[in-house]
């Protein structure tokens, strides 16, 4: 009998082979490891933001 495989195994599998059809970064500079790093301090910053001001509307403090 084979193995099923459930959902998040089946995605990770799915995943990783679409990362392993993608070249890698040929110039990858200094400018391009800060902008990487400010994108996802931003991102990080914007949703904790977000979550915060759901927080505070769903105890009604706003």
């Amino acid at each position: 009998m084979a193995p099923k495989f459930e959902l998040p195994n089946a995605a990770a599998i799915v995943w990783l082979l679409v990362l392993c059809l993608i070249p890698p970064a040929e110039a990858y500079d200094t400018g391009d490891a800060l902008a990487l790093l400010l994108g996802t301090v931003l991102a990080v910053v914007g949703f904790c933001i977000c979550l915060g001001w759901y927080a505070r509307r769903r105890n009604g403090q706003l």
